[in-house]
């Protein structure tokens, strides 16, 4: 008997009888339930086996029998929406809780946040879309790149957000030259499958790095020698070291493309490794073979819930300022602003922008000055934007237009935007009216990551809508953005890839971060219009321990330990 239908039968039961125990007949019960004794007998015992009811038989002709409630009807209601919680369907259980949104957000607050079973500590955190491919090597956005750290290691790594490389599968490196870097593997490191971690695997890594335009000055990648890693530059960087520290250059199985799960259940050496996979849940579990110090944290289930209950669920607060002076014993620390921004990104290859006169009035048009204030009225505090002027929080780049433009003519155009972001189509419906008032017809694509940064449907494109989060690197992470991601090819003319190329050379040789700054003002004057930067921060419930947001709006997983009551 299916569990669904076993709930119906002590429905029944329980309202004919109000709730309340009863002395009563196995016939009685058999005509409630319209079947037969024998039946009638068999769900009782599975009632009981449950732990829903007692059923006590007479013993003796004409004798009654003892019906026991052990549990509440609302009770069991509460527990078949808890279980649909956990498979990530926020419609059926509410549909279970008579769509009482109250009592679904208490519910979804008790199944999240740390506990201890068996004395394992457990914690379930919510996220309100699905997670995309983690693979290292693709396009990555925030929470991905958050949990690739969780997963896989780097030759270095930074240490928190202070921009400080330190060691990480490589105990120690020497800069043999400016444009030579060799590096010193610990021994014993195994992935999460067992194996030992060999030069191979490094090697086979890291020369596919030269696939990338940011990493296109690495010419080989050798072994010396037992545990050591050589890498060759065709030209000097003195800050290679630092560029190690991106996901990109993470170490993964030579043999992971022979492993067609491998973006959908990755195996690595990290303090993490991937133990359930599903669309609606992802389990990491701590790896005990870790060459590092054991994650206190035995298990991180993430919950992942549909758009319905997006304002509830998120790993980071979605409190807006004027709400968290009722939530301050809760905070783990004050919010910070995430680097980078929110933008959009004119087509000047291929779409509108590649006229002067179109690139003129979309950039006057679309500001966010024009923007931010129709979204408001569509709830946009619940995100916690701020008008940005520059790819940076503090720049200064975006300059009003003098005059009052009107568009070239009537004409239709297309917004492309990243699939699963609340936010992105909220935007997209502000363009639309505010363009649609001069006569322009506004088509929308929702792109997945693959499809968004390769540039792919670029000929139909004519404004990308994204945001761009340097992270741990700061304004720096600007090269690596333009570097990494195939759409600015796409998007830029030849004139403005000549420019970042010869930008991004021009810091290398100089180590001067400001050639970020000159880089980002050409693109704003240009290309780009920066929207919004967004306030990020962790909300932690008091007895979850060492929570501290990091530089993508999460926090470190090993670090954390739930402190018993």
């Amino acid at each position: 008997m299916s569990g669904q239908r076993l709930r119906a039968q002590f429905t029944r039961l329980y309202h004919h009888f109000n709730g309340e125990d009863t002395d009563t007949a196995l016939q009685a019960i058999a005509d409630i339930l319209v079947c037969t004794r024998r039946n009638a007998r068999m769900v009782l015992s599975k009632l009981e086996e449950h732990g829903w009811l007692t059923w006590q038989p007479s013993v003796g002709r004409g004798k009654l029998s003892r019906l026991t409630f052990l549990r509440s009807e609302s009770a069991l209601r509460e527990e078949q929406a808890a279980q649909w919680l956990t498979q990530g369907k926020i419609d059926q259980a509410l549909a279970c809780l008579d769509h009482d949104s109250t009592k679904l957000v208490t519910l979804i607050q008790k199944q999240m946040g740390p506990s201890t079973q068996n004395g394992r500590q457990i914690v379930r955190l919510p996220y309100y879309r699905q997670l995309e491919e983690l693979d290292p090597r693709g396009p990555l956005r925030r929470s991905e790149q958050h949990l690739v750290g969780q997963i896989f290691n780097g030759l270095v790594r930074y240490r928190g957000n202070d921009r400080i490389v330190v060691a990480d599968l490589a105990h120690h490196w020497d800069a043999i030259s400016a444009s030579q870097w060799r590096f010193y593997l610990r021994p014993g490191v195994r992935f999460h499958d067992g194996r030992l971690m060999t030069e191979h695997d490094v090697i086979a890594s890291l020369s596919n790095l030269a696939t990338r335009r940011f990493f296109a000055h690495v010419a080989s990648v050798t072994s010396p020698g037992p545990r050591m890693i050589d890498i060759h530059l065709s030209c000097p960087d003195p800050l290679f070291v630092h560029a190690l520290t991106l996901p990109e250059a993470l170490i993964l199985p030579a043999d992971c493309d022979h492993d067609k799960q491998f973006a959908y259940q990755p195996v690595g050496t990290g303090p993490y490794r991937v133990a359930e996979r599903q669309a609606h849940r992802l389990v990491l579990e701590a790896f005990d073979d870790y060459f590092g110090y054991r994650a206190l944290t035995d298990e991180i289930q993430i919950m992942v819930f549909d758009e319905a209950a997006m304002c509830y669920l998120t790993p980071s607060t979605t409190l807006t300022p004027e709400r968290l002076a009722s939530h301050q014993t809760t905070l783990s620390q004050k919010l910070e602003m995430d680097q980078g921004a929110g933008y959009l990104l004119l087509n000047c290859r291929d779409g509108l922008a590649k006229q002067p006169a179109w690139r003129e009035y979309l950039h006057a048009k679309l500001s966010s000055l024009q923007l931010l204030p129709r979204l408001a009225a569509h709830g946009m505090g619940e995100y916690r934007l701020f008008n940005a002027y520059g790819l940076m929080p503090g720049w200064m780049h975006y300059v009003q237009a003098e005059r009052e433009l009107t568009a070239p003519g009537p004409t239709s155009l297309t917004v492309a935007y990243l699939s699963d972001h609340p936010l992105y189509p909220l935007i997209a419906q502000a363009i639309t009216k505010h363009l649609s008032e001069e006569g322009i017809t506004v088509n929308v694509l929702a792109l997945s990551p693959a499809e968004y940064f390769s540039g792919r449907y670029s000929r139909k494109i004519d404004i990308w809508l994204g945001a761009m989060s340097f992270g741990e690197r700061g304004q720096v992470g600007l090269f690596n953005w333009l570097g990494t991601h195939d759409l600015v090819l796409h998007a830029c003319t030849d004139a403005l890839v000549t420019k970042i190329e010869t930008e991004t050379q021009r810091w290398r040789e100089t180590q001067d971060d400001h050639c970020a700054e000159t880089l980002a003002r050409c693109l704003v004057e240009h290309q780009m219009i920066p929207l919004f930067h967004i306030w990020m921060g962790v909300m932690a419930t008091p007895d979850l321990q060492d929570v501290a947001s990091n530089a993508v709006g999460w926090f470190d997983f090993k670090s954390i330990w739930h402190k018993p009551g």
